[in-house]
């Protein structure tokens, strides 16, 4: 048997009620259950005639009844007390009580950390997929190294522009010491004549 923990003065004298108030609720019960059975005996003629005896005990049934329902009550309110008395005073209960909800929380917390894990880590796989997806169907627009969609374009764009400049006609640049330059006329033929007179 585990040794009994020292209560202070205070509890152990409401301790002391407690058994006290059992003992006698519980006294009063077997006294008056035992006097009711005892009022059941039929005796002999006395001076007291039988209507009048018949009458006193049924009354004195009624209060020995009343007398063990109001024992039975209170020893329901022992009951109560009694289970007030450990909520409120039965500190290693209670601290192990709480120690018991704290492991099953933690129990959860650690469950709920892998499957978030686990989510994480699917999560990022399927990303990494789905990127590389894109950028080899983007590849078209994009260099050797991947490129954002933005700055593909970007590039496509000046690529663009400079294959313009490249196809426009160039004109040729005179030589040094030539002088001017000159637009040269288009040769026109002249259907049954020669080209045209220089006047003086």
């Amino acid at each position: 048997m585990a040794q009994q923990r020292a209560l202070p003065q205070s509890k152990e004298t409401l301790l002391q009620s407690y058994n006290k108030r059992l003992k006698d609720d519980i006294k009063s019960i077997m006294d008056n259950f035992t006097e009711i059975i005892k009022t059941a005996k039929i005796e002999d003629e006395t001076q007291v005639s039988r209507a009048t005896q018949g009458e006193q005990d049924n009354y004195e049934m009624h209060v020995r009844a009343a007398n063990i329902v109001r024992a039975g009550e209170s020893l329901m309110k022992l009951v109560s007390d009694l289970k007030q008395f450990l909520i409120l005073n039965d500190f290693p209960s209670v601290n192990e009580a709480i120690d018991q909800r704290n492991q099953q929380l933690r129990t959860l917390q650690e469950e709920c950390d892998r499957k978030l894990i686990t989510l994480r880590d699917e999560v990022s796989i399927d990303l990494y997929e789905l990127e590389e997806e894109y950028y080899s169907s983007s590849s078209s627009l994009c260099e050797a190294n991947d490129l954002p969609l933005c700055e593909a374009y970007w590039r496509l764009d000046l690529d663009t522009d400079s294959a313009d400049g490249l196809s426009a006609p160039l004109l040729a640049s005179p030589e040094p010491g030539t002088g001017p330059l000159q637009v040269a006329a288009p040769a026109h033929s002249h259907a049954g004549g020669s080209g045209p007179t220089e006047h003086t």
